[in-house]
């Protein structure tokens, strides 16, 4: 597997990289070319190109939830290629409208819109993109330290307006060698809640390493327990960024292998 940093909030101080607060990854594994989340603006077009990268290859795009630091980037990637044979996979409630204080926050387009420009699939449950690769689906609350929260307004199924407490939210894990390399946006169902489920559902106990949002940004007793539980799974490498506080770092850096992340990072598993 090859993963690299296409859009970050950082950059790194020797890389002429564009930087935004938003995430989007590139990975390579057994022969697909995925690209996860797209940013917020056309940046993920110039750096792919800058990095000498094909987004006009792309086998499949996945989007680990419906807001718009995540999903907006979709806009430029339809202008710019023909994508229709590309699978677009993601929770069903990823396209559907969001907004936060009279903000609209929520995805570029819906549900009719990305099946006429993508290969479009909706999955609530595992879905395998390869035999080592799989799209998590709605991810079970495992833990009590980490409740969903609120986070605007959104439409249910039926159109009714309901509170948005992040159901779409969602991550990818891939099988390597040296155990599970997860891949998350930003972690609104828990990061625990994330990676014991995609042992669960990969039946593999190894946490190779973990790269994304983890939500995390007080020194609270929520953060003292992701901690505890990261560290009794002993992952080999955690790569924690977008959403997550200097402080959070700081304490995450006393007791787990946590490493820098910024635009144009290569990680090899």
């Amino acid at each position: 597997m090859k993963l690299r940093v296409l859009v970050d909030n950082n950059t790194y101080i020797d890389q002429y990289y564009l930087g935004e607060p938003a995430v989007s990854y590139y990975l390579e594994t057994d022969g697909l070319r995925i690209l996860f989340d797209t940013g917020y603006s056309d940046i993920v077009l110039q750096n792919a190109e800058a990095m000498g990268i094909d987004l006009g290859g792309l086998t499949h795009i996945v989007l680990s939830h419906g807001h718009n630091d995540h999903t907006r980037g979709l806009r430029f990637l339809r202008e710019r290629f023909h994508l229709s044979q590309v699978q677009l996979v993601a929770h069903p409630g990823c396209l559907r409208p969001k907004w936060m204080d009279g903000m609209d926050i929520g995805a570029p387009f819906g549900e009719t819109e990305a099946a006429a420009a993508f290969d479009y699939r909706p999955q609530t449950g595992p879905y395998a993109l390869s035999e080592n690769c799989v799209f998590l689906g709605e991810i079970p609350a495992l833990h009590d330290f980490e409740p969903r929260r609120c986070f605007g307004r959104t439409l249910d199924a039926s159109g009714a307006e309901i509170g948005e407490f992040v159901t779409d939210d969602s991550a990818l894990a891939c099988r390597t060698g040296d155990g599970l390399f997860i891949v998350t946006g930003c972690s609104h169902s828990g990061i625990c809640n994330i990676v014991d489920y995609a042992r669960q559902v990969l039946g593999e106990d190894r946490v190779a390493g973990v790269i994304g949002g983890f939500h995390l940004f007080e020194a609270d007793q929520r953060l003292r327990q992701t901690i505890g539980r990261l560290k009794a799974l002993a992952p080999k490498v955690l790569y924690p960024c977008h959403c997550v506080s200097l402080r959070a770092k700081a304490e995450m850096l006393k007791a787990l292998p946590v490493e820098e992340v910024g635009v144009g990072l290569a990680i090899t598993l």
